[in-house]
């Protein structure tokens, strides 16, 4: 019985250390050439390294393949108690209850660790929501950031008007007191910004030719794909503690894509991949990239 388990650890060992190593092909992958292969030969080096970490992948799939061929094979199937007679029922479809009702075991053995380990996470990172002070006072609750008068709204959106002159900000109020924005940018698109008190809660980016509806996506793809990168945008900058400096985070990175037909891409120094300009504004650099390339 040792002698199994020992066998299984070592198998399991060896298939921990061919997927770590296959993580690696796939980094260097990815990364491609790098600064450290130098300025000469580095595509002859970086498929030496590939080569390298490819053989070291073939060395532990056969480590693999000679740990698994030494273990015992199980005596029987998993029994389930009284369960086993379902394999004695001449209906088909009854027979393979046996099959799906092990399976089902299975998964709630995995569901029960997996809770067990989460609620041990939970219990050591305590999440409180009430805010805190180290004297005897308490702090008075704050006011929630989608119920704020709709005059600081204005203020806001003012603000941001003032502060981006090639913006032009046109506000109404479809949902009072929560505003709709169209926002501008230029002659490049037109963003309609929905807002939830401080909140920005959804972004459509159109050509200026397309309606001014939130409900609709653009039939360009490369305002759809700048939408998308919008939403990331959005949960990125969001922040309940400073929502108005969250807001002007990201009209200053929706600024960013004024440049976004005639700015190359900052990696691959192209303007046109896959016949889409660079579509994705970096979060603290604003630099362009593809979406390829980020």
């Amino acid at each position: 019985m040792d002698r199994d388990i020992e066998q299984l650890n070592v198998a399991l060992n060896n298939v921990k250390v061919l997927r770590s190593n296959v993580r690696s092909v796939f980094e260097s992958l990815s990364s491609g050439l790098r600064a450290d292969h130098g300025d000469e030969g580095k595509e002859n080096k970086f498929i030496l390294e590939l080569q390298d970490l490819l053989t070291l992948v073939n060395n532990n799939l056969r480590d693999v393949e000679n740990a698994v061929s030494t273990l015992t094979t199980p005596p029987g199937p998993f029994t389930l108690g009284n369960s086993t007679h379902l394999s004695q029922e001449t209906t088909l479809e009854r027979q393979q209850l046996y099959g799906q009702l092990v399976n089902s075991y299975k998964w709630t053995d995995k569901i029960r660790e997996y809770s067990a380990i989460a609620a041990t996470i939970l219990a050591s990172n305590s999440f409180n929501k009430t805010y805190k002070t180290f004297g005897t006072k308490r702090r008075k609750t704050q006011t929630s950031n989608h119920n704020v008068p709709p005059e600081v709204i204005e203020n806001l959106i003012t603000g941001i008007d003032r502060l981006l002159p090639d913006v032009t900000i046109i506000c109404n109020r479809p949902f009072v007191p929560n505003p709709v924005i169209q926002a501008s940018l230029g002659r490049v698109f037109k963003a309609m910004i929905a807002f939830k008190g401080l909140i920005i809660e959804w972004v459509v980016v159109k050509a200026h030719s397309e309606s001014t509806d939130l409900w609709t996506e653009s039939r360009y793809r490369v305002f759809r794909k700048v939408t998308e990168n919008c939403h990331a945008a959005m949960l990125h900058f969001h922040s309940p503690q400073m929502p108005e400096l969250a807001v002007r985070s990201f009209m200053h990175w929706l600024h960013s894509y004024v440049t976004l037909f005639n700015a190359p891409c900052k990696r691959c120094g192209n303007h046109l991949r896959g016949n889409l300009p660079p579509t994705w504004r970096d979060l603290r650099m604003l630099e362009p990239y593809h979406e390829e390339c980020k």
